[in-house]
């Protein structure tokens, strides 16, 4: 059996991997040439930033306790965190493409990129706030249901990455947020990550460090 020195080791190990195996990247919002990159790009590793708590979007190999039992989704203020890595895909049966900006509106997934499951949400409460949705990580290898589909909802016509963007949970219609509430142990210190049923301030998010596959040159 793996210790779980390995399994961290295995799962820095696949995170480089798959960012260094990326062609045409960009950390940046410039290019070599000076061009400016203004939207997020299917295929990019990001770290999403809730704009009321200033914390990022958070996952790791810990289930809840009540509810759903599957992986916890919380929110950290720890932005160095190499847990608060998401991949951008598009849906399982109509996928993006790598380097194409993403749609306002458009239906994507966010896959945690360590643990490779899929941001998530269904009907059941939340474990801290129980008027509000839970929100989880499912799958397994980036496979996983309608439940994982996100539509982006933003003013423009496309998600770019100097403004806020809300994500609505298409099955349920609850959107994506954070709560005031703080969880103890085994996660002492990370905010609860919830579905939320109407647009506020808690629901705002915004791109932040991340590996950004730039665009197709049309």
């Amino acid at each position: 059996m793996a210790t779980s020195t390995q399994k961290l080791c295995s799962q820095i190990c696949w995170t480089f991997l798959i960012i260094c195996s990326l062609s045409g990247i960009s950390n940046s919002s410039t290019d070599e040439y000076g061009m400016e990159y203004d939207f997020v790009t299917c295929g990019s590793v990001i770290k999403l930033k809730n704009t009321r708590y200033n914390i990022r979007l958070h996952s790791h190999d810990v289930k809840y306790g009540s509810g759903s039992g599957q992986q916890s989704v919380t929110g950290m203020d720890n932005a160095g965190d190499g847990n608060s890595y998401w991949q951008i895909k598009g849906k399982e049966d109509k996928p993006c493409t790598r380097g194409t900006p993403i749609k306002c509106g458009q239906t994507i997934r966010l896959m945690h990129s360590n643990t490779r499951r899929n941001l998530h949400s269904h009907f059941f409460a939340a474990p801290l706030t129980t008027r509000h949705q839970e929100v989880s990580a499912f799958g397994d290898s980036g496979q996983g249901d309608e439940g994982d589909h996100w539509a982006v909802t933003c003013s423009s016509t496309h998600w770019r990455r100097d403004e806020p963007v809300r994500f609505k949970h298409v099955p349920t219609e609850v959107y994506l947020g954070a709560t005031d509430q703080v969880y103890g142990r085994p996660i002492r210190g990370q905010r609860e990550i919830a579905g939320i049923d109407s647009p506020s301030s808690n629901t705002h998010w915004k791109v932040m460090e991340g590996v950004y596959i730039k665009p197709n040159e049309s």
